[in-house]
């Protein structure tokens, strides 16, 4: 059924719904939110009709979207479990400072035509709706878009929130949009690979001088002490009971350190100011750009402490689009890259211009969020003096077998010796 405006009026799919069996894991079988929703196999339209905002060049350059994998789609499905949904919702730091950004933004909102790229239940839609939006598209290709499509009708939203079932990819729409918002950021920032999806979706329908909520990342790490975290998985098993295990101490060492581990820790457990990795601008970054992103760094440790490994965390930035590029559809060539974004590869003691935009920061010294930090951890811990230089690379890559996986490859050295740590975060 379509309205009186022309655009198809809620959810919309060309295949009878079929719950998800019940026996469905959340991502990775830890806990993890187990990838971003945001795309379906099939990609279902909102009309016959292909969108015709582009001029021919601009057709000509876009490519056709990337097939959907297995991977693929058991990331969609681990969507689709309520658990996920309930802790992100749940999360007042995340939550709050969205509806926040969309109120503050509310003048470029009122009005105008929103998407919102990986809607989930639909909560961001339905606040940019609160706020005056003349019509939201909710794209989602987890089949928890059958929920968001009802919470939207029980909201009295039908006729401005249109939930689309499908990949960003492939969905249609035959208008321009003025505002992109996604919450995409994994782990560590890059891990699912969500924000490919709101670079294509800006790329497809974002207006010259759209707004991007939030409108730049930036992602840190710093070296850290954490004697607690190591005492209890290692340690503890010199003496069990008064029986020595200490035989158990290379496989406990395996299992608990071998992959990144997702915790919350103190800026006490920080030994130094964060480095920066990378930094995003989600009005130029392009695809490529996720595809591998290195670092080289240098510390001085603060104090004299044991060295457990690295912590990193990111913060988002929700700033209007005055402060960006007026000419939001870039072209194919090269923007900026890890290696010369002039922000990348710095040491920060504080933001830039803290007070200049509303921030979202998942640093161990700000309120936790359900993105914790993440922790790279050492099998055995180097004795650092103060002052003491630790110095390294580090490259974040997307997996060969499946993108939304990433391998993490960490080059460090200390007190003239040298090592090298590879982890697979899945």
């Amino acid at each position: 059924m379509y309205g009186s405006t022309g655009y198809s009026n809620g959810y919309h799919q060309n295949q009878p719904y079929q719950q998800q069996n019940s026996g469905d894991k959340r991502g990775g079988g830890r806990g993890r939110r187990g990838g971003r929703r945001s795309r379906d196999p099939l990609g279902f339209r909102v009309s016959d009709h292909q969108h015709h905002h582009h001029n021919d060049n601009d057709k000509l350059e876009q490519k056709s979207p990337p097939p959907c994998t297995d991977f693929d789609m058991a990331y969609f499905h681990s969507y689709a479990h309520v658990g996920i949904h309930e802790e992100m919702i749940k999360d007042r730091a995340r939550t709050e400072t969205y509806r926040a950004a969309i109120m503050q933004h509310q003048s470029f909102i009122e009005g105008k035509v929103v998407m919102d790229v990986g809607c989930g239940t639909g909560i961001l839609s339905i606040f940019c709706a609160q706020a005056g939006a003349k019509r939201v598209y909710a794209v989602d290709a987890s089949d928890i878009a059958v929920q968001a499509n009802e919470v939207v009708k029980a909201n009295n939203l039908a006729e401005k929130v249109i939930v689309l079932h499908g990949r960003v990819e492939d969905v249609e729409i035959d208008e321009e949009v003025d505002v992109i918002i996604s919450e995409w950021m994994g782990y560590m920032l890059l891990y699912e690979s969500m924000l490919g999806s709101v670079i294509t979706a800006r790329d497809r329908w974002l207006k010259r001088g759209g707004l991007i909520l939030p409108s730049n990342a930036t992602l840190y790490m710093a070296p850290i002490t954490h004697p607690d975290r190591y005492n209890d998985s290692i340690e503890f098993w010199r003496n069990v009971y008064g029986i020595d295990m200490s035989a158990m101490l290379q496989l406990a060492k395996q299992c608990a350190f071998e992959e990144p581990c997702v915790e919350t820790i103190t800026g006490e457990n920080v030994l130094t100011w964060p480095h920066v990795v990378k930094h995003v601008d989600c009005y130029t970054i392009q695809l490529h750009e996720l595809e591998s992103v290195s670092t080289r760094y240098k510390f001085q440790s603060m104090m004299r402490a044991p060295l457990h490994g690295f912590a990193f965390w990111f913060d988002v930035e929700f700033n209007g689009p005055a402060n960006s590029p007026t000419n939001c559809h870039t072209s194919s060539s090269v923007i900026g890259t890890s290696n010369n974004n002039p922000m990348d590869g710095i040491q920060k003691k504080k933001r830039a211009n803290p007070n200049e935009a509303l921030v979202l920061s998942t640093a161990p010294e700000d309120p936790p969020t359900h993105w914790q930090q993440t922790l790279i951890y050492f099998y055995d811990p180097i004795e650092v003096e103060q002052d003491q230089i630790v110095e390294g690379s580090l490259t974040l890559s997307q997996s060969k077998e499946n993108r939304r996986f990433m391998n993490i490859h960490l080059e460090y050295s200390s007190g003239g010796r040298s090592y090298v740590k590879e982890s697979v975060m899945r």
